[in-house]
């Protein structure tokens, strides 16, 4: 018997509003059952995405200032605290139902680390999870202040469940501009250092070939077939230019 589809749709560079919406719109049509599986891969221009549980001194510059530096600010439904997106970072959202999971949402947040420590690795990073902290880091012990060669922080995870279908999701830094990270405390962890593909000195694929190993990935993960399909698949055909722009 062959796998579930995972559908991949590559959209492009599109503003975290517009990704936003569209994933509600997928989320009920995989509720309908009208479509499968979908991951949706991505940048966004700059913006500090807030989760449920961010509190205002973890932006301690207060919104105006950063969006005079070009970078939104914008309040989520998702888990998780501020962390920032940008171009040069692929963001992933799967668009997917739980049910076989028996909607174990820690199991599939386990699995969402997996794809990342798996895809890094595949592309020269060796990565971990670190008991007690969010996300993904690179090899070394967990980070205190002052402490040389510590783990930096390389991928961030947050996620919304309704209904049984899964929204946002997670973000790998590839080679975009780590600044903003320091503008804010990433994730709600003081002192973290963050890092990028590029800056651990792994391979020079670009995001869309990173994201191509993450859609594998996360099949193999998930036990899906990764297809690659184009936005008229996921009935996204009629959406707004945005979609599909210049990586």
């Amino acid at each position: 018997m062959s796998a579930p589809d995972l559908l991949v749709v590559d959209c492009g560079t599109v503003p975290y509003r517009d990704a936003w919406d569209l994933q509600l719109r997928l989320a009920e049509r995989r509720e309908a059952g009208e479509i499968a599986d979908v991951l949706m891969l991505l940048e966004h221009p700059p913006v500090y995405s807030r989760g449920r549980r961010t509190k205002p001194e973890e932006l301690p510059m207060g919104a105006p200032w950063y969006e005079e530096r070009g970078i939104e600010v914008l309040d989520t439904d998702r888990g998780g605290l501020v962390t920032y997106h940008g171009p040069g970072q692929l963001v992933a959202y799967p668009i997917v139902d739980l049910a076989p999971m028996g909607g174990d949402v820690h199991e599939y947040v386990r699995g969402l680390e997996a794809v990342m420590i798996g895809s890094l690795a595949e592309h020269g990073v060796g990565a971990q999870t670190i008991k007690g902290l969010t996300g993904v880091w690179t090899d070394g012990p967990p980070p205190v202040p002052g402490l040389a060669g510590a783990a930096r922080k390389i991928g961030s995870i947050g996620v919304h469940v309704s209904k049984g279908i899964t929204t946002h999701g997670l973000a790998v830094n590839v080679d975009n501009d780590l600044t903003p990270f320091e503008w804010v405390v990433p994730c709600g962890i003081e002192g973290v250092s963050m890092t990028s593909i590029a800056r651990e000195g792994g391979s020079e694929a670009s995001v869309a070939a990173y994201g191509a190993t993450v859609a594998r990935h996360f099949g193999a993960e998930f036990g899906r077939e990764a297809r690659a399909v184009g936005l008229d698949d996921v009935g996204l055909g009629a959406e707004p230019a945005t979609l599909g722009g210049e990586r």
